[in-house]
């Protein structure tokens, strides 16, 4: 695997790690391919549980600008140029596909299509001193990752309007408070508090977790009735795959 981006199975945790601290976790396509595949590895290992974190002082300035900027000079690195645009968009495909729960640890800067990534995540947890930032329009690009989808599904249309087309950059605190972030932590605590989230994650029923994130990426995008359907094959196949039966026997015998 790339040696920028680490991955580690420990039990039913995986750990995918951003590991460009020098160039500030800055992506380019073999990053961002590296990371596709970092998910996609942990998902056939089945972690049921994924931290997303970075090496260093800030999480990632997202792509690497100046390498950017001479793929659109050079006339052969057009096809790179539009790998790089779809090796973006990968990721979160990979991310999404994931049975498990993905728990990015944010700190320092995270920008641009670097947080979008974190979009996919299912949880974010945030170190204080987090600044998250959208510069896209102000450099004449585009948002990546479904970002104009997800962002306006968690904070709502005008906030996420607000961000995008101002280019507001905002902190830890203020993400908080629109539901960007699940968790605020002093930086030394993330590790811990992602560990902490991690145990609690994997005390649940395995199956039921995976069916329950399945359930609802999917059902935010069709009808009442439908969702119902979805949600009546899932609680019968609880019943037949899952540990429902063994958890629901532990929970009436103990309180009795």
């Amino acid at each position: 695997m790339n040696k920028d981006i680490l991955y580690k199975k420990e039990g039913s945790i995986g750990r995918v790690v951003l590991n460009r601290e020098e160039q500030k976790n800055t992506f380019n396509v073999d990053t961002l391919k590296a990371l596709t595949e970092a998910f996609k590895k942990s998902d056939e290992n089945g972690d049921i549980c994924v931290l997303y974190t970075a090496e260093g002082k800030h999480f990632t300035y997202g792509v690497n600008l100046k390498y950017a900027y001479s793929l659109m000079k050079d006339a052969a690195g057009s096809k790179e140029s539009s790998q790089l645009t779809g090796s973006f968009q990968d990721v979160t495909r990979a991310m999404r596909n994931h049975r498990g729960i993905i728990i990015g640890g944010l700190k320092g800067y995270i920008i641009g299509g670097g947080f979008e990534i974190t979009l996919s995540c299912d949880l974010r947890i945030a170190a204080s001193d987090t600044t998250i930032m959208f510069p896209e329009l102000s450099i004449g690009t585009m948002f990546s990752n479904a970002s104009t989808k997800l962002l306006p599904r968690i904070v709502g249309e005008g906030r996420a309007k607000e961000l995008m087309i101002m280019g507001k950059s905002i902190d830890a605190e203020e993400a908080l408070a629109i539901g960007l972030v699940n968790h605020v932590c002093k930086p030394e605590e993330l590790d811990a508090v992602l560990e902490r989230y991690a145990k609690e994650i994997l005390k649940k029923d395995a199956y039921a977790v995976k069916v329950a994130k399945k359930l609802i990426n999917e059902n935010q995008d069709i009808d009442v009735e439908s969702t119902l359907e979805k949600e009546y094959v899932g609680m019968m196949n609880c019943g037949l795959v899952g540990g429902f039966e063994s958890r629901l026997k532990d929970f009436v015998e103990k309180h009795r």
